[in-house]
């Protein structure tokens, strides 16, 4: 999507407008989930067949979502379903299934869904030193107490394992799981009122070194209310609070007075954070021009600090003639300390530095293009303070250590490019565009951040072949991230024979797949695809990685 630079290709993590991966928030229905995908350029965490939609906030995002001060990617699960329907594929390194069906002469549903992968067993045919392992389940069941009201109860869960065996010893590189389970209460009034009552329980952990695990339990609650007060104007209100309780494991071996292992401690204590709120915001029709107001209020508490936090928000959306239309958004938005990247159970403790705050701004037009084409050009400024972004400094030897103790200020501006046509039609496909920038300032200096990438593009397309073949091409482009820093001056000196930035980088991904109709509602397709199939290389800080380069054939059926 536009606005979104990738860290490494492959890599689950990004900026968006330049935000750090750490101020980046995903959610679905609303619970808050740690990460996307899965390890090792594996697939999403929550199986597909039972997302309905997902949407990409960049900025100015309404007041539901908050304590984020970067993007904000939603996402919102299918409506229950009474009759029989599933859909499941195996491919290479992984399998997956999804069943859903009613029962109680439709009163209830219920669904469940997993992946597991083998991967291990096929690396340890190529790579016997490399270990890598990954699972997710999802299961709902609802059950209607009236024509008005559901009550629903969903959980879900990811692991993921990526590890090296050396001397018959597993060395983890990465491991990380997470655990959701949300009850909830719908209500639908006659007068188009919507009303939910949900509580959240969670766990995660990741292993942050040898037999050492951070860990998170969490307890949420959230109300939310959408109350048409006239044809033309939209109230949507809510309140949320929640408790994350951290912790981490004891270190065999450990010394107390070892200034490593203090600061580690100093910055990932033992503790209870609470966060809690309320926001609303309103939609409203005013003569074809759509206005949203908005605002949230929250409070942060983590051990015997307490910090609050307003954030106004305001969209405005209004014609240009038929065909385009002008939209614009404003926001401030807070959010505590973060860790680099957003894995799960590590967050620091250090909210007396106060909050990370971003003032996002972006305009834009959206256009109705001929022969069922969109496309939307949009600019954008965001400016950042007080951040806990130790990768986008790291060129300016922030101490390692620091990681969200050093605070930074940034900003990010750039331009938007977005055209697409439905996948539904016999040629569709999108192309997106990225032309920005993204500075910090860290000690009196300004430079570019380590992942500012000036261009940032990509292309999709499906071409249906007929007689139920369709084909179809992703190319994925971006320039170098800058290797050396420069601002009024050298914030380091510059080696010998290095370039200003690394090389450009793109890759080109393929799919091929047959489909066979076994009924009118059941069938089966063979697929054979393969990422990065020009087989390139990145350049990351002047390392050569890769080509990472997987190829897969599988079977995928429905019913």
């Amino acid at each position: 999507m536009p606005g979104v630079t990738p860290i490494v290709s492959g890599i689950p993590f990004f900026y968006v407008r330049g935000a750090p991966p750490g101020n980046v928030g995903y959610f679905l229905d609303g619970i808050r989930v740690p990460y996307l995908y899965h390890v090792g350029l594996g697939p999403s965490v929550v199986h597909p067949g039972i997302v309905e939609h997902v949407d990409l906030h960049p900025g100015g995002y309404p007041a539901r979502f908050g304590r984020y001060a970067g993007g904000i990617v939603t996402g919102e699960t299918t409506e229950p379903r009474t009759q029989l329907h599933g859909e499941a594929n195996i491919r290479v390194f992984d399998l997956g299934a999804l069943a859903e069906t009613g029962f109680a002469d439709g009163r209830g549903t219920a669904l469940v869904g997993f992946r597991y992968s083998y991967t291990a067993a096929v690396l340890s045919l190529i790579a016997k030193d490399t270990k890598l392992d990954y699972r997710d389940y999802q299961a709902r069941i609802t059950w209607d107490l009236g024509p008005r009201d559901r009550l629903t109860a969903f959980a879900f869960g990811a692991y993921d394992l990526l590890g090296r065996i050396q001397d018959d010893t597993l060395g983890i590189l990465f491991g990380s799981e997470f655990y959701r389970l949300d009850l909830r209460w719908d209500h639908h009034a006659e007068d188009g009122t919507r009303l939910r009552v949900a509580v959240t329980g969670g766990w995660e952990q990741t292993r942050i070194e040898e037999q050492r695990n951070a860990s998170d339990r969490l307890l949420g609650t959230r109300i939310d209310l959408r109350k048409p007060l006239s044809r033309k104007v939209l109230l949507r209100a809510g309140a949320d609070f929640v408790s994350d309780r951290y912790g981490a494991s004891t270190p065999t071996y450990a010394d107390p007075d070892d200034p490593t292992t203090k600061r580690a401690a100093a910055l990932f204590p033992p503790r209870t954070d609470l966060a809690g709120g309320l926001r609303f915001d309103v939609v409203a029709d005013l003569g074809g021009v759509e206005v949203t107001p908005g605002v949230r209020v929250d409070f942060y508490r983590s051990g015997t600090t307490t910090v609050p936090a307003v954030d106004p928000r305001l969209a405005l959306r209004f014609p240009v003639g038929k065909r385009a239309r002008i939209v614009q958004t404003y926001g401030l938005a807070h959010q505590p300390p973060s860790f680099v990247v957003p894995v799960p159970g590590l967050a620091p403790g250090t909210l007396a530095d106060g909050l990370q705050t971003a003032l996002q701004a972006s305009a834009g037009l959206e256009f109705d293009l001929p022969l069922d084409f969109s496309a939307t050009t949009t600019v954008f400024h965001n400016a950042f303070f007080a951040m806990t972004d130790a990768i986008g400094t790291a060129n300016a030897n922030v101490d390692a250590g620091a990681l969200g103790s050093q605070r930074s200020a940034g900003r990010a501006y750039g331009l938007e490019v977005f055209v697409r046509r439905k996948l539904t039609k016999k040629l569709g496909g999108f192309v997106s565009y990225t032309l920005s920038r993204s500075e910090r300032t860290l000690n009196g200096l300004t430079f570019p951040a380590s992942f500012d990438r000036t261009h940032v593009g990509n292309a999709a397309l499906a071409y249906d072949l007929g007689r139920n073949w369709r084909v179809g091409a992703r190319l994925m482009f971006y320039t170098g991230a800058p290797s050396l820093i420069r601002s009024r001056g050298l914030l380091t000196p510059p080696p010998v024979q290095t370039p200003d930035r690394d090389p450009s980088f793109y890759r080109i991904d393929v799919r091929l797949e047959k489909r066979w109709w076994i009924t009118e509602k059941a069938w089966l397709s063979f697929v054979a695809e393969m990422l990065n199939a020009t087989l390139h290389k990145e350049v990351v800080s002047g390392q050569e990685i890769g080509p990472v380069s997987i190829p897969s054939l599988g079977l995928e059926g429905a019913l």
